[in-house]
């Protein structure tokens, strides 16, 4: 099997090497579920959901592929941006432009009703992914999407103790906003729900802007 080519871009969501965890202590909250013992009012989202933290110095160190920054990446989602460039996503009348994993297989109106964690794309930058990126290369479909909503977070579920102290499980889930799932997560990074998509030759598309 062919191996991928390392990335000549650097995504805008990427982690790097200089930008390390924050070690928080985590405690249980007054209302159940987790908090940071030293929480701050910038911790949770709007929904009240508890975010890992991670230092913000992007360009420092080497990037860490396949590891997302969670603050970029949830302003990505939150304000649909390029998830390469930082810039605005590309949108028309059709929606906004995304790049998934083709499972088109996976069930009848694919990808109406997929959640995902992968911010839009602008054009430009969409071109530059289907050829660099690892998980895309080969196996990419464009996507206008008309209707998008911020709808989970994604992270590591913590659970209750018998010694008076939250544990860290070794799972990682997807949690639905508005649920009591919400209070024992750490996220790390923002999901939303796609729908009215239109499947596209994303050729045809960059051709067309040229």
């Amino acid at each position: 099997m062919k191996t991928p080519t390392r990335p000549e871009t650097v995504p805008f969501i990427t982690a790097w090497s200089g930008e390390q965890p924050q070690q928080r202590s985590v405690v249980y909250a007054g209302r159940g579920g987790i908090a940071f013992a030293d929480e701050r009012p910038e911790d949770r989202d709007q929904y009240g959901v508890l975010w890992n933290g991670r230092a913000m110095a992007p360009g420092t160190g080497h990037p860490l592929y396949g590891d997302v920054h969670p603050l970029r990446q949830r302003h990505a989602m939150q304000h649909l941006l390029c998830q390469v460039c930082g810039g605005p996503a590309d949108r028309d009348d059709r929606g906004v432009l995304w790049l998934l994993e083709d499972n088109r297989g996976d069930w009848a109106g694919w990808p109406n009703d997929l959640l995902t964690t992968h911010p839009p794309l602008c054009l430009p930058c969409a071109g530059t992914a289907v050829t660099q990126c690892p998980h895309l290369t080969g196996n990419a479909v464009a996507v206008r999407v008309r209707d998008s909503d911020v709808c989970a977070a994604y992270g590591r579920i913590w659970s209750t103790s018998a010694f008076g102290r939250p544990v860290r499980t070794a799972i990682k889930d997807v949690v639905p906003y508005g649920t009591m799932a919400t209070r024992w997560v750490l996220a790390g990074q923002l999901v939303r729900a796609l729908n009215h998509c239109t499947i596209l030759d994303l050729q045809h598309e960059l051709k067309r802007s040229s």
